[in-house]
């Protein structure tokens, strides 16, 4: 099995796969692996239904315990690149789900060229100055929010940062980095509790996927410190509707955003390099659309900035 789940990482590595799904019904395994957003089928062999707990034994789950969805955390070498691992797996009667996330774990770019538009690194970085606030990064599963924002983190100096995460992605010497655990009754409120008393600058919350993570986020930028996280919507301005739903005072919520942005990734023409592109909504942006519930005017969307590409020669026509 290791020489099998060896060949899967190889081929995920080779067409930059973010997971490697595995769908089991009785001992018919189904693989995919999402490469730029989409799922597509890899050839399967005869014993693939031992892979799923293969890593189920890797990630250190519970074998036993087939009906409760379960998570858990590993690393592997693969051609001298040390990778780390998640393994999630949902199981009902007579079929198994389980999804095998490579997680970012060597940080490529840096905050000085995350995007095209020199302007948008300039505020990024810009926010990091400031003392509080609250700052959520936006878009789909593969674009690339963590990334983004461990290499703004990674570039700040001289501050205390502090990270609450599920589970940690990116493991990084110069931050402090907690990780939920659910059984032990530490959640998103509690890191955040604990969090406090030790004075942090920045806090970085992994990722807004409920209520309880949507509205300590919030609690912790009231606090006057400066949070960061993730959602998944599909545009800038989605975020905002996104954390009402989720509970959030709205009047709280607009007291303490001070940015949310958007992003893509996809190719260039010559399909080498990925590039992403952002779209931002800055202070005055949510203002705007506070008081008018409509995209502003103002700042450069996704959709203009695939258009300019394709007319600068930068993307294909297929982007659109």
């Amino acid at each position: 099995m290791e020489e099998r789940l060896l060949a899967l990482l190889r081929l995920a590595l080779k067409y930059n796969a973010t997971d490697i799904h595995f769908n089991m019904q009785y001992q018919d395994v189904s693989i995919e692996m999402r490469i730029d957003g989409l799922c597509r089928k890899v050839k399967g062999k005869f014993e693939d239904y031992k892979l799923i707990r293969y890593l189920q034994y890797l990630s250190n789950l519970d074998i036993g315990n087939i009906m409760t969805p379960q998570t858990g955390q590993f690393e592997m070498e693969v051609d001298g690149n040390l990778l780390s691992l998640r393994f999630a797996v949902i199981s009902k009667l007579n079929y198994t789900n389980g999804v095998l996330r490579i997680l970012n774990s060597r940080l490529k770019i840096c905050a000085d060229n995350l995007s095209l538009i020199e302007e948008q690194n300039s505020y990024f970085k810009s926010l990091l100055r400031k003392n509080c606030g609250l700052v959520l990064f936006s878009g789909p599963t593969g674009s690339g929010k963590t990334t983004t924002l461990y290499s703004l983190l990674k570039s700040v100096k001289n501050k205390k940062i502090y990270t609450i995460e599920d589970p940690i992605e990116v493991y990084h010497d110069e931050f402090i980095q907690l990780s939920v655990n659910e059984a032990r009754a530490f959640d998103y409120a509690e890191g955040v509790k604990q969090i406090l008393r030790h004075d942090p600058d920045i806090i970085m919350i992994g990722e807004i996927r409920d209520d309880k993570a949507a509205k300590i986020a919030v609690v912790a930028a009231n606090t006057g410190h400066l949070v960061l996280s993730t959602i998944h919507t599909s545009r800038a301005s989605s975020s905002i509707s996104r954390m009402v739903e989720l509970g959030v005072n709205e009047d709280h919520l607009y007291e303490n955003l001070i940015c949310v942005s958007n992003q893509r990734m996809i190719y260039d023409r010559s399909r080498r390099k990925k590039i992403v592109l952002y779209e931002v909504m800055d202070r005055k942006e949510i203002e705007y659309f506070r008081k008018n519930k409509e995209n502003s005017p103002y700042f450069v969307d996704i959709e203009k900035q695939l258009l300019a590409g394709v007319k600068n020669g930068i993307f294909g026509e297929e982007v659109l």
